[in-house]
């Protein structure tokens, strides 16, 4: 079957599900960085410093293919980027990363996803949209579950003060997000998904390293392999990709259903968590992940029990022709 034959919205859906793959796997890449054996453990904003400087390449090579035939941007173009920029992948990216130095990656994508429900009321409060009856019950069942697996990992937590501030940081960085995530799917149709992505992208890199210029050393950049490769994988597979990957959900699907799809990101995390890091699995953690997975069925419009097979034979069709 070829791309044309997909359906925009079905090729949004896979999108923004392969997105949430990426994403996921940024939190353990972050965990697995700090974990390196050395005298002084990589801080948060020189990992920061590290995924966005692999990153960059990628995004000004982007901006500049998807800018060259295109009109100049208006002012109000640029004032968005900027804005966004700052918001997304800067200002969300670092409060996660200092928000990570104090609590589990489990408990950190449970907090993080959040957004969710953040972006759905500002679209509702200021930007004039409703919330559909399938997208407020997609989103009860999904913070169902994440409720569920939140409990466990408070339940768990020995240094309570420590968790507290973990989440103060990461429940900032969802905040920062969801004001991203709602303010780009206006800018993206202005602009294109791939435009305005990588010049966001630009923006966030720019004030990332202005930030470590000013609050670290030089030297601080001189990190054993292990933290260059975990920065490299987390540019790579948690950034660049899922990166565009969401712009273009966005633009397909919209930007509510795009980061309601996006709940499946939690669950994933426990899994790596576990599987990766040894952080604690429980049953509570599971019957969260069946709650958010309906959740996700659910806002896609395919039927709890032959909705996801579904669209994984249509997948494996895909990749056989």
């Amino acid at each position: 079957m070829p791309w044309k034959n997909w359906s925009s919205e079905r090729l949004g859906l896979a999108l923004a599900i392969l997105a949430a793959l990426g994403f996921s796997f940024k939190a353990i890449f972050v965990k697995l960085a700090y974990a390196v054996p050395q005298a002084v453990p990589v801080d948060s904003v020189t990992l920061l410093c590290l995924r966005m400087a692999f990153s960059v390449p990628v995004f000004a090579w982007v901006g500049w293919r998807a800018s060259r035939h295109l009109a100049p941007l208006q002012g109000r173009d640029w004032l968005a980027i900027v804005a966004l920029g700052l918001l997304g992948y800067y200002g969300a990216s670092i409060l996660d990363f200092i928000g990570l130095q104090y609590i589990t990656a489990s408990l950190e994508r449970l907090i993080l996803f959040t957004y969710p429900t953040l972006t759905i009321v500002i679209g509702v409060l200021f930007m004039g949209k409703r919330a559909s009856r399938r997208e407020l019950g997609a989103l009860l069942l999904s913070y169902a579950g994440i409720g569920l697996a939140f409990a466990h990992d408070l339940h768990v937590a020995g240094d309570t003060r420590a968790v507290l501030i973990g989440a103060g940081f990461v429940f900032g960085s969802a905040v920062s997000y969801a004001f991203y995530q709602a303010g780009s799917e206006p800018a993206i149709r202005r602009m294109g998904a791939a435009r305005f992505t990588a010049l966001a992208m630009l923006v966030s890199t720019g004030a990332t390293l202005l930030h470590f210029v000013v609050s670290q050393p030089v030297g601080a950049l001189v990190q054993p392999a292990p933290v260059y490769l975990h920065a490299l994988g987390m540019a790579v597979f948690s950034t660049v990709l899922p990166v565009f990957m969401t712009s273009a959900a966005i633009r397909r699907i919209g930007a509510s259903k795009t980061a309601l799809i996006g709940t499946l990101g939690p669950i994933l995390t426990i899994f790596f968590g576990a599987w990766l890091l040894g952080e604690p699995l429980s049953v509570w953690q599971l019957g969260g992940a069946a709650l958010v997975l309906a959740g996700v069925l659910l806002i896609s419009k395919i039927s709890i029990q032959t909705g996801f097979l579904r669209l994984m034979d249509k997948t494996l069709l895909l990749y056989k022709k």
